[in-house]
């Protein structure tokens, strides 16, 4: 993970503000650079966390560098001072090779990736599941499982909605030649066709 972080802020002169004024502010900011904002964060003693990727076709390449970090970080101090908004320090980082999915279409640029996600609700005595992504129609999606849970049969896949899910990342894979996507073909299943079993 690239980050450039410990940046003095606008200290307690600035207008304090709501998550999503800011949300708003440092997502069009980001994008208007040119990047994809993956997440913002709040954090202790005034820590403002941005999270930036580079969009699908980047002629400047797949991954965030120290410069982008830099770059995004000035601009976003000036804004902040423009504005009035409050923080202390600001901490702007790429996602890393575990990338969250944090909006929809995180979800549809990453299919056809290896990922792993966390449901709400148990499905067949588990909430963690892992496989290759496939998008479906009308926003639903399949996970083609790596480790299908014990008595699945021939199910393989795990078919899910958005709202089913409470977190997701991609799995970190090191091959010096990018994300291979391998995963078994075969049936799917859903955790709304099966109800679940809590933890």
């Amino acid at each position: 993970m690239i980050q450039v972080l410990n940046v003095a802020g606008s200290g307690a002169g600035g207008a304090v503000v709501g998550l999503v004024d800011l949300q708003g502010c440092v997502e069009r900011t980001v994008t208007g650079l040119g990047y994809d904002l993956v997440d913002t964060e709040r954090g202790a003693r005034g820590l403002l966390r941005v999270t930036i990727d580079r969009l699908p076709g980047d002629p400047g390449g797949a991954f965030i560098t120290v410069d982008d970090c830099e770059r995004v970080t000035r601009q976003l101090q000036r804004v902040f001072e423009v504005e009035g908004f409050e923080y202390e320090r600001l901490e702007v980082s790429s996602p890393g090779l575990d990338r969250p999915l944090k909006k929809p279409s995180d979800w549809q640029r990453f299919a056809g990736e290896a990922v792993e996600l966390s449901l709400r609700e148990a499905f067949r005595g588990r909430k963690r599941y892992r496989g290759v992504l496939r998008a479906l129609d009308e926003g639903r999606f399949r996970l083609e499982l790596t480790d299908p849970p014990p008595g699945a049969g021939g199910d393989q896949a795990l078919d899910f909605s958005l709202d089913e899910v409470r977190e997701a990342h991609l799995v970190p894979v090191v091959d010096f030649k990018g994300r291979a996507a391998a995963a078994r073909r075969g049936g799917s299943m859903s955790p709304a066709q099966d109800g679940g079993n809590q933890e």
